[in-house]
């Protein structure tokens, strides 16, 4: 008897955010395993902070051995400390954070945040905002933090980054729970309207997860065309240099994408 034919994916990569430690409860590991087994066997490319430690060594290990692609990601700072014994398939260093989490944006189709502490949520409250600001129905203001770096890769970012990316959440055990509690009462409070809450799913097991994220339809709450983010990328630059003082010439160089 055939098996099962499995329906092609959506997507063609997915970035996953976690921890580059795996956590004290044998749950995290098993949901880290069991989510790499649901990408391959969606035959989904992996993206992923390029570190062979914690759940990020756990989910790209398990990915490779399962025959699918792996694309890691590394400040080329961070390769000493969070890259330890063999490395599985593409490990790409850049030359910091920003770069980083560029060029994950840029290799991925969504986004899916297994457990993890300050860096997970700070890249998983990124790319949420980066999707809000996709589908705002107002212009949006941005206060950039005046380093030589974020100038230019946020606004090359506006133009990276595909309209309506799905961000989903693996909820294992809960752990997630507090977040969106947060993130319901600053909708309840008027700092989220409630259409963008819907920028998120979430699920306590990989499959359920993948599923959502398959079947999920974005809400169009006064998209944004693309090429206004191209106008303003190709005029902002200019003007925030002119604000913070900085060289365009000098910043182009420094950070190529």
């Amino acid at each position: 008897m055939e098996g099962k034919t499995v329906k092609p994916s959506r997507f063609k990569s997915v970035c996953v955010f976690c921890g580059s430690s795996t956590g004290k409860r044998n749950c995290y590991r098993d949901a880290a395993i069991e989510l790499a087994q649901e990408l391959v066997a969606k035959r989904l490319d992996l993206v992923y902070g390029g570190g062979s430690i914690g759940l990020m060594g756990l989910v790209s290990q398990a990915v490779h051995r399962g025959g699918g692609n792996v694309l890691g990601i590394i400040p080329r700072t961070l390769m000493s400390k969070e890259i330890t014994g063999e490395t599985v398939g593409e490990v790409k260093p850049v030359a910091d954070m920003h770069q980083r989490k560029a060029e994950m944006a840029r290799n991925s189709d969504c986004f899916i945040a297994l457990p993890g502490g300050y860096g997970t949520l700070e890249e998983l409250l990124e790319v949420i905002t980066w999707a809000q600001l996709g589908i705002h129905d107002k212009p949006v203001s941005f206060l950039i933090c005046p380093t030589k770096t974020s100038l230019v890769l946020y606004f090359k970012l506006l133009t990276l980054f595909p309209k309506n990316e799905q961000v989903g959440l693996l909820n294992v055990d809960g752990y997630y729970n507090y977040l969106l509690t947060f993130i319901d009462k600053a909708v309840d409070d008027g700092f989220i309207k409630p259409s963008q809450r819907n920028i998120i799913v979430s699920a306590p097991s990989a499959k359920e997860l993948v599923q959502k994220l398959e079947e999920y339809v974005p809400v169009h709450d006064g998209v944004i065309a693309k090429a206004s983010w191209e106008i303003e990328q190709q005029q902002s630059p200019q003007q925030h240099q002119q604000q913070v003082g900085f060289n365009t010439t000098t910043l182009q160089t420094e950070v190529a994408l």
